[in-house]
C-alpha cells in the first residue's frame, strides 16, 4: 500500500515555537534555542495513522512580517494548517487575524478549502499565561477551526496529538 501525501502548513508569528514543535515532533527531542526560520523549512514524516499509511509534508513557515508574501505560494495544494500562537504573548493571539486573513485570500485565489486547527503553545509555562483557554476555544469556534489544542514542545504534552489531529481531519475530508 503506498503512502497518501498530506501538505500541513504551520502559520504564526516568529518565535511562538513553530519549528520546535515540529521537531519535537519528528525527533522526540526538545531544542532550547532554534534559529529563526527564513522564509520556510520543510520536513517530511511518514506514518500509519488508524490503518492509513500517510506522509506528512510539513512546512514550518517563517513568522516575521516580512516573510508573510510567501504565503499563498505555501499554501497552494495544502490539505491542512496549523495556526500557532503563544499563550504567555498576547500579540501572537492578537496577530492571528492577519494570519487568517491572508490564508483566507490566498484560498480563495486558489479556489481550495483548507482544514485548519489552532494551537495554543508553551503550555508548560501556565503561570505567564495571558491568553485564556476560553479566549482560545472562542476564537477557533468563531473562526471555523476544526480542533482547538494546547501543546508544550518542553514536555512533549500533546505534540502527537496535534498532528494526529490535522492528520485525521485531512484523511476525513479527502475519503468525501
Amino acid at each position: 500500500m503506498a503512502y497518501t501525501k498530506y501538505k500541513v502548513c504551520i502559520f504564526g508569528d516568529g518565535g511562538v515555537g513553530k519549528t520546535t514543535l515540529t521537531n519535537r515532533y519528528l525527533t522526540g527531542i526538545f531544542e532550547e534555542r532554534y534559529q529563526l526560520t527564513i522564509g520556510m523549512d520543510f520536513y517530511l514524516k511518514k506514518l500509519e495513522l488508524d490503518g492509513n499509511k500517510i506522509s506528512l509534508q510539513i512546512w514550518d513557515f517563517a513568522g516575521e512580517e516580512k516573510f508573510r508574501f510567501l504565503l499563498p505560494s505555501a499554501v497552494i495544494g495544502a490539505q491542512g494548517t496549523i495556526f500557532v500562537y503563544d499563550i504567555t504573548r498576547y500579540p501572537t493571539f492578537e496577530s492571528l487575524n492577519e494570519w487568517l486573513a491572508a490564508f483566507i485570500k490566498a484560498n480563495k485565489e486558489y479556489s481550495q478549502e483548507v482544514s485548519t486547527i489552532l494551537l495554543g503553545s508553551k503550555f508548560d509555562l501556565e503561570e505567564n499565561r495571558t491568553v485564556s483557554k476560553e479566549e482560545g476555544k472562542n476564537f477557533a469556534k468563531e473562526n471555523n477551526f476544526f480542533d482547538f489544542i494546547e501543546c508544550s514542545s518542553k514536555t512533549g504534552e500533546n505534540v502527537e496529538e496535534v498532528f494526529k489531529k490535522i492528520s485525521r481531519i485531512m484523511i476525513e475530508k479527502s475519503i468525501f
